[in-house]
């Protein structure tokens, strides 16, 4: 027999507005992540983990197996030239991740490569190696790498020498992976990041061979619920410092021919104001939601408001959300009905087409297209039933050709099938949900049924292609990917319905889809699973406090679920730049309505279904104490007997292990725990 362990109780009361909460567990918080008797806590619930999944070894090892020989041995991206070279990453066989090599443009595609960076090399001895970015200067001759070890999404920026292949002494701690550089490759721009919010803040300026301590600050931003990022124009004159809170957006234009000259504010922020710019061809481009919220896109000549001219006005049924510059054609990304669209409009004659798309539901993106002077655009397409695929097109002739589609093994897109739904919810308010299983596995009304939500952010959830999932649809599942009211896929108004005041209509949107899934026969009640991570996370401990029966069991990875007290604390990373999210608690009414929601304040005494919930020790997104207090919470309180487990990564973060082999591990685990609750081989009741 083997029992969890019991965490210790240590009440402490906790006041606001007229309102008392009892935190029995707030002693688990650790920013040091040092606590000896918190650390044990984890072990202790990772030892009991093993014991109760140790019947589904066998599976998770088939599983793994499964999903790693999916994954091809020796991969390479499509060749992409840039400035006179040709860049291209590659994965080695049995290597976790990718080289970076470049070649003269000019030389056959088969001659000698250049070797830029072994990200196995600089992983060795890292129990976490994340590259933020690779970026060659105008030169061609210097490189700036950002790479985080510790999987906190802090960075250190290195420069290294391609004519000699040294790396330089420069060394920038503290910071985001933007980097950006001069004309004359001399100087590089830099964010650093808050040291205890991990906000993105300053901006600093760097000279090549000086020591961080020498450069100059050019930026700081006094705004908390603003975040500070970095990016180069398409004319490659101006650099970008792009300033966005989740409503309200400003872009500091730097000089890259002047480094040294003050950066100059292009559109004075507005409240609920948002807006991207670009630079080609002597004109200023903006993405600009001032006449509509579904944004127009516009040209002007200076800053200001001056002399705007519309190129395309808001549209009220599609989101206008991205756009690219090319010598005769603009292209431009739109989302309509919740999918996205791509669509090229000659400068001059005005002439439009819109691109082809080849499913029922889909994904397509604009892709790495680094020079406008050309008529080819790479573009990006995916499917449930298809995978990535890496198109080129000749906009003048309208000739397209596949560059690339992932190679899966043993996959055949004719076995499986793409629904996309539009349903009803108790307010009237259709809402879609995209839909796919294996054709020769499908029942109606017999199949275990797996429902992932998010539905926070403005984030669109697209209905993408998966190799992993094959393993849970080649056994029987039917995976439902929920376009919850929170996320971005009809656009702002979208978004304002599912956030802040109106957060409770993305977790009744997922109830009510799965409800409505159900009755139309595409799963069995009695084996229906749902999965979330980050705010999906939250979104998972939501709807287990309003309707615990649904599920048979419950995937929560990183799960924001202890959010009154988050919200309360502004030395908490992110924090503060969630306020247009979530809500300020100091606001009476905020604060009343978080704690309708707020998963971990809303446990009660009830059963609630089998659970997996996973973490990371050094997560900087979700901390890991809102996880383990959850279900220690959980354990004192709920009436039922059925498994409940916490997985802490004593290594990484918010995104799990890194490396393409290895991060397929926590996947096996999370599929078995699904498939045994199904099937029957996992009990679901703990020992």
């Amino acid at each position: 027999m083997i029992s969890p362990p019991a965490a210790a109780k240590r009440p402490v009361v906790l006041e606001k507005h007229g309102d008392k909460r009892t935190d029995n567990y707030f002693w688990m918080r650790d920013d040091a992540r040092n606590n000896p008797e918190a650390i044990a806590w984890l072990e202790a619930e990772n030892r009991y983990a093993d014991a109760v999944l140790a019947g589904q070894q066998p599976l998770k090892q088939t599983l793994l197996d499964e999903l790693i020989s999916r994954i091809p041995q020796q991969d390479s991206s499509v060749p992409v030239v840039r400035r006179g070279w040709r860049y291209q990453s590659r994965y080695a066989e049995g290597q976790e991740y990718p080289c970076y090599f470049r070649q003269p443009a000019e030389a056959a595609e088969a001659g000698e490569w250049q070797l830029l960076l072994d990200g196995n090399a600089r992983a060795a001895g890292a129990a976490y190696y994340g590259l933020g970015s690779l970026t060659v200067s105008p030169d061609n001759q210097l490189m700036a790498v950002a790479e985080d070890r510790l999987s906190r999404r802090i960075y250190s920026i290195r420069i290294r020498c391609l004519v000699s292949g040294e790396w330089r002494d420069d060394c920038l701690e503290n910071v985001s992976p933007d980097v950006a550089w001069s004309a004359d490759s001399q100087t590089l721009w830099y964010v650093v990041k808050d040291e205890q919010t991990l906000l993105p803040w300053q901006v600093w300026r760097h000279r090549i061979g000086t020591p961080q301590s020498a450069d100059v600050r050019v930026y700081e931003e006094q705004d908390d619920t603003f975040y500070v990022g970095l990016y180069t124009t398409t004319s490659e004159r101006y650099v970008g410092i792009a300033l966005n809170s989740s409503t309200t957006s400003e872009v500091r234009l730097l000089d890259s021919e002047a480094p040294e000259a003050a950066p100059i504010c292009f559109l004075p922020r507005q409240t609920d104001r948002e807006y991207d710019l670009d630079h080609y061809d002597g004109r200023f481009w903006l993405r600009d939601n001032r006449d509509g919220k579904n944004f127009g896109l516009y040209t002007q000549s200076t800053p200001g408001d001056g002399d705007r001219q519309c190129v395309i006005a808001p549209h009220d049924e599609r989101v206008l959300e991205a756009f690219q510059l090319f010598r005769d054609w603009l292209v431009v990304e739109e989302r309509s009905r919740g999918l996205t669209e791509l669509r090229q409009i000659h400068h001059r004659s005005g002439e439009a087409r819109t691109l082809p798309m080849d499913d029922a539901a889909w994904t397509a993106w604009l892709g790495h297209n680094p020079h406008p002077d050309t008529a080819l655009l790479r573009y990006g397409y995916a499917s449930m039933t298809t995978p990535d695929t890496v198109y080129e097109l000749n906009l003048d002739s309208g000739e397209r050709r596949v560059l690339k589609q992932r190679a899966v093994a043993g996959f055949d897109r004719n076995n499986y099938v793409s629904e996309r739904l539009w349903i009803p919810m108790r307010d009237g308010v259709e809402v879609p949900v995209s839909l796919v299983w294996r054709r020769d596995r499908y029942q109606p009304g017999s199949n275990p049924l797996l429902m992932y939500g998010y539905g926070a952010y403005g984030m669109s959830m697209d209905p993408g292609f998966s190799a992993s999932r094959l393993s849970l649809l080649d056994r029987g599942f039917v995976w439902a990917l929920t376009h919850l009211r929170g996320g971005g896929e009809m656009g702002q108004a979208w978004y304002d319905d599912g956030r802040l005041m109106h957060k409770m209509n993305t977790f009744t949107d997922f109830i009510d889809l799965t409800e409505a899934l159900l009755a139309r026969g595409y799963g069995d009640p009695a084996n229906t699973f749902a999965e979330g991570r980050s705010a999906g996370g939250l979104l998972m401990g939501a709807v287990l406090n309003m309707r615990p029966d649904l599920w048979r069991g419950v995937l929560a990875g990183v799960p924001f679920v202890d959010v009154l007290t988050t919200m309360q604390d502004p030395s908490i990373p992110l924090t503060t730049g969630e306020y247009d999210e979530w809500g300020n608690p100091e606001d009476p009414d905020a604060y009343h309505y978080i704690a309708q929601y707020s998963p971990y304040d809303n446990v009660r005494p009830r059963h609630y279904p089998p659970m997996l919930v996973t973490t990371g020790l050094h997560d900087s997104q979700v901390q890991y104490w809102e996880p383990a207090k959850w279900v220690a919470r959980l354990r004192e309180i709920k009436t039922d007997r059925n498994v409940l487990l916490l997985r802490t990564d004593m290594e990484v973060g918010h995104g799990g292990k890194s490396g393409r082999f290895a991060g397929q591990e926590e996947i096996a685990e999370e599929y078995a725990f699904l498939i045994g609750l199904a099937d029957g081989s996992l009990s679901p009741l703990a020992p």
